[in-house]
């Protein structure tokens, strides 16, 4: 059913253990891998007051901070996909929204499924944080399988 499956991941535990899950899956379905970060350009994170001046960073070197993160990430996924047997490919985007990225980066790589984690957040905490998944549900023109994440709690 599935042949191409795009994971998105940003680096976090979550991603993460989202992004096994996703493996697992294509494994299961037969369906090779495209794992996806998508980092924002240099100028979102930049704000109007000029406040990267007070930084000193460049966008060369933010780029270049970006693009390494990306591929130590990008490698994780890729290097599991490896073990479990499934064919993969690490893809880097840009954009300033994320979620346009994830859906922008599965229309041009043939992606027939998005399987992205989410938080499970809900109310207010979702309205201060937004939510990347909810925003690729509403864009996206292919299947989209949300996989819950389980956040440990500290002991």
């Amino acid at each position: 059913m599935f042949k191409k499956v795009l994971i998105p991941t940003d680096g976090s535990v979550l991603s993460t253990q989202s992004a096994n899950k996703g493996i697992c899956f294509a494994k299961k379905v037969g369906a090779e891998v495209v794992a996806l970060h998508v980092t924002q350009p240099f100028a979102a994170t930049v704000g109007f007051d000029g406040m990267a001046a007070a930084y000193a960073i460049t966008d060369e070197d933010y780029d270049k901070t970006a693009a390494e993160q990306a591929h130590k990430y990008l490698k994780s996924v890729t290097d599991r996909a490896e073990t479990a047997g499934v064919k993969a490919q690490a893809v880097s985007a840009t954009n300033f929204n994320v979620a346009d990225g994830v859906v922008q980066a599965a229309e041009e790589h043939g992606c027939d499924l998005i399987f992205i984690g989410s938080h499970g957040r809900s109310g207010l905490s979702r309205l201060l944080l937004g939510s990347v998944t909810a925003k690729v549900l509403s864009l996206a023109k292919t299947a989209v399988l949300v996989y819950r994440v389980k956040e440990e709690k500290d002991a």
